[in-house]
């Protein structure tokens, strides 16, 4: 049985594994803007889409939810 996520739209584990893996600078800005975080998703447009893309793809793995550096 997959392991449900809250991250990423509520999408089970594995699509939530394989978006993060082809799309996953995109869909980590897509669920900061969706969750109203702006200023997060701001920071994560600017700065975060090159490395915490593969910080968040290594955590979906292994513990089903991304990053939260910043929470507003």
């Amino acid at each position: 049985m997959a392991k449900s996520s809250k991250d990423y739209f509520g999408l089970p584990w594995l699509i939530s594994v394989i978006l993060c893996f082809f799309l996953g600078p995109i869909m980590g800005i897509l669920a900061r803007f969706s969750e109203g975080k702006i200023v997060a998703g701001i920071l994560r447009l600017l700065l975060g889409w090159n490395i915490i893309w593969l910080i968040d793809f290594i955590l979906i793995l292994f513990t089903g939810k991304i990053l939260r550096v910043v929470n507003f």
